[in-house]
C-alpha cells in the first residue's frame, strides 16, 4: 500500500492540483476573472440565500387547462362526426362535459363507436392503471356525453407545467440574469429563484403574460359597434390592447399562430420612428401567411395577443416574404418585452403568482458571515483535535482535508454550481467525514503497532485493512446523498450535491493523497517508530 510508482504519484498530484486550481477564480474579483480566457472563468454562483434576489412561486391555472381540454374535445367531436358524415345537433360544452345529440337513430351506434375512438390510454405511470383520456357514455334520447376524468386533467396539467418550465426559463434567461433556479414544485407549481435580482417587477410582467399570438381576419360583415349581442358564431368580439379600448369583430379561425415564428426583434419604424417588433415566420408559417394575404387583399386582419387586438392593418398587397412587423403604440421597453415573449413562445396555460419574496443583499451578507464563521470555527477545532491526538499524522490529515475542501470548491466551480447555505453545511459536514476516514486509518495503525508489528508494516497494514470499512461507510453515505438529490428539491438538492461531491473527494484524498504523503515521509525518514 505504501509503494507508489513515479507515474502513479505524478497522476495523484496532478489530479489534486488541477481540481484545486479550478477553485482559484472564486478568490478574485469578478472584473478580474472576466479578463481571463473563457474556459478559466467558471466559478461558484452564490444562491438566493447568500446574495439576495427574487423568489417567485407560480401556479398553473387549472381551470384554464380544463377549459382548453374541453374545447379540444368539442372540436375533435365536430371533426369526427363531420368526417363520418353523421348529422348532429346541440354540440357544446356543458359544465364539465361535452354533449352532442345525434339526429338520426340509425347513425347513433356508429357515432358512439367513432367517438369512443377518441378515448386513449393515459401515458406514463397512469397508463398502467388502465385510465383513459375520455369517458364516452350514452345519456339516452340520442344524447352522447363525453367527460374528462380527473386523471386526464392532472395529466394535462403535468404536461402544461413541463412546457411552461422551458418557456419560463427562456424568458428569464432573456433578461440576462445569472444562474436562475427554475424547477417544478408539486403537480401544478413552478419555483423561480433569480439570485441578485432585487426588483422583480419586470420579471413578473414577463411571467404573467401568456403571449399567445394569433393572426386572424377581421369580420367585416358587421360593424363591431353593432355586433354586441349578435356576434356571428364563427367570430368573436375582442377589445384593442391600447386605450381607449376599441372593439373589433374578429374571426375565430387562426390564419397563422405565434408557434410559426422563428424570430422576433424590437426595432423602429423607418417612417414614424415608433418602436415596433419585427418578426419572421418559419417555412410553414410563411406559406400560410402568404396564402392568406393573397386571398384577402384590401381586407383588414388582426394581430391578436392574449385575446387583445394589438393592431388591425389592411392588407394592401400580398405579403410573401415570410416576415413583417407589429406596431401598436409601444414604448421601447414594451417592444423589447414583446419580442422576448414571442421568441420564448406562448405559455400553454396562464400562470399566476401565489408567493413572492425578495431577499435583500444585507440578509445574504449576514448569512455568508455566519456561514464563514461556522466553517472557520469547525475547521479550527478539527485541526487542533487532529494535531493533539495524532501529532505528525494529524498534520498529514489536516493537509489532506485542506486539499479535500479545495477540490470540492474546484469541482463545484467546474460545474458552475450554485452555493447555498445548505451547501455550506454539506461542506462543513464533509470536513468531519474526511477526518473520520483518517481517524479510522490511524486507529488501525495503532492496533497493528500494539500487535507487535514494525512501524512500516503497521502503517501499510493500517491503510490496507481500513480500506474496506471506509469504502462501506462512504458508499452508504453516498447512497443517502443520492436519494436526497433525487427526491429533494431546492436547498435539499444543494446540500445533496455538495455532500455527494465531498464524499467522492474524501475517498480520493484519504486513500491517495494521505497515503502518498505518508509514503513520502516513510521513504524519507525510514522510521523505526510511528509518532501517532
Amino acid at each position: 500500500m505504501l509503494y507508489f510508482t513515479r507515474w502513479k504519484a505524478l497522476a495523484v498530484i496532478l489530479t489534486a492540483l488541477v481540481v484545486c486550481l479550478c477553485a482559484v477564480p472564486n478568490f478574485f474579483p469578478e472584473a478580474t476573472v472576466k479578463t481571463w480566457p473563457k474556459w478559466a472563468q467558471r466559478h461558484l454562483v452564490l444562491g438566493l440565500d447568500l446574495q439576495g434576489g427574487s423568489h417567485i412561486l407560480l401556479e398553473v391555472d387549472a381551470n384554464s387547462v380544463k377549459k382548453d381540454k374541453l374545447d379540444q374535445v368539442r372540436d375533435d367531436v365536430r371533426r369526427t362526426l363531420r368526417d363520418a358524415k353523421i348529422v348532429y345537433t346541440g354540440l357544446g360544452v356543458r359544465g364539465d362535459n361535452v354533449e352532442v345529440r345525434i339526429t338520426k337513430d340509425t347513425e347513433y351506434q356508429t357515432a358512439l363507436s367513432k367517438l369512443r375512438e377518441l378515448s386513449q390510454p393515459l401515458g406514463g405511470l397512469m397508463g398502467q392503471s388502465g385510465q383513459r383520456s375520455l369517458e364516452v357514455s350514452d345519456a339516452g334520447n340520442g344524447l352522447i356525453r363525453l367527460s374528462v376524468p380527473p386523471a386526464a386533467i392532472n395529466d394535462r396539467i403535468r404536461q402544461s407545467v413541463e412546457q411552461s418550465i422551458q418557456i419560463v426559463e427562456r424568458r428569464v434567461n432573456e433578461l440576462g440574469t445569472v444562474e436562475p433556479l427554475i424547477q417544478r414544485q408539486g403537480l401544478d407549481r413552478i419555483l423561480v429563484q433569480v439570485p441578485g435580482l432585487q426588483d422583480p417587477t419586470r420579471l413578473k410582467e414577463l411571467l404573467g403574460k401568456t403571449a399567445k399570438l394569433d393572426f386572424r381576419m377581421v369580420d367585416t360583415s358587421l360593424p363591431a359597434e353593432q355586433a354586441q349581442g349578435r356576434v356571428p358564431p364563427d367570430s368573436e368580439l375582442l377589445m384593442s390592447s391600447q386605450s381607449p379600448k376599441t372593439p373589433y369583430l374578429v374571426k375565430k379561425e387562426v390564419l397563422v399562430s405565434g408557434a410559426d415564428l422563428t424570430d422576433a426583434q424590437p426595432g423602429f419604424d423607418q417612417r414614424t420612428n415608433e418602436p415596433i417588433v419585427s418578426f419572421r415566420f418559419n417555412t410553414s408559417g410563411a406559406r400560410k401567411f402568404a396564402d392568406a394575404t393573397v386571398k384577402n387583399v384590401n381586407l383588414p386582419f388582426a394581430i391578436v395577443l392574449d385575446n387583445e387586438v394589438v393592431s388591425a392593418p389592411v392588407i394592401r398587397e400580398p405579403i410573401t416574404g415570410g416576415s413583417g412587423q407589429i406596431s401598436g403604440s409601444f414604448t421601447v421597453q414594451g417592444a423589447n418585452d414583446l419580442a422576448i415573449l414571442l421568441r420564448a413562445g406562448a405559455l400553454p396555460a396562464p400562470l399566476s403568482i401565489i408567493e413572492e419574496r425578495t431577499v435583500g443583499p444585507g440578509l445574504g451578507a449576514d448569512s455568508i458571515a455566519k456561514g464563514e464563521l461556522a466553517a472557520y470555527v469547525g475547521s479550527i477545532l478539527v485541526i487542533v483535535f487532529m494535531l493533539l491526538t495524532y501529532r505528525l499524522f494529524g498534520l498529514f490529515a489536516n493537509i489532506a482535508v485542506t486539499i479535500n475542501v479545495l477540490m470540492i470548491f474546484g469541482i463545484l466551480s467546474l460545474l458552475n454550481a450554485t452555493l447555498t447555505l445548505p451547501g455550506i453545511a454539506g461542506i462543513v459536514l464533509t470536513v468531519g467525514i474526511a477526518v473520520d476516514s483518517n481517524v479510522l486509518i490511524y486507529e488501525r495503525i495503532r492496533e497493528e503497532l500494539r500487535a507487535g508489528r514494525t512501524a512500516i508494516s503497521a502503517i501499510d497494514a493500517g491503510f490496507k485493512r481500513a480500506l474496506a470499512t471506509i469504502l462501506d461507510s462512504n458508499i452508504t453515505t453516498f447512497i443517502a446523498a443520492a436519494v436526497l438529490f433525487y427526491i429533494g428539491t431546492g436547498p435539499v438538492r444543494g446540500f445533496a450535491v455538495t455532500f455527494g461531491i465531498g464524499i467522492i473527494t474524501t475517498v480520493f484524498t484519504a486513500f491517495t493523497v494521505t497515503r502518498l504523503i505518508v509514503a513520502g515521509w516513510v521513504r524519507w525518514k525510514r522510521p523505526t517508530s510511528v509518532p501517532i
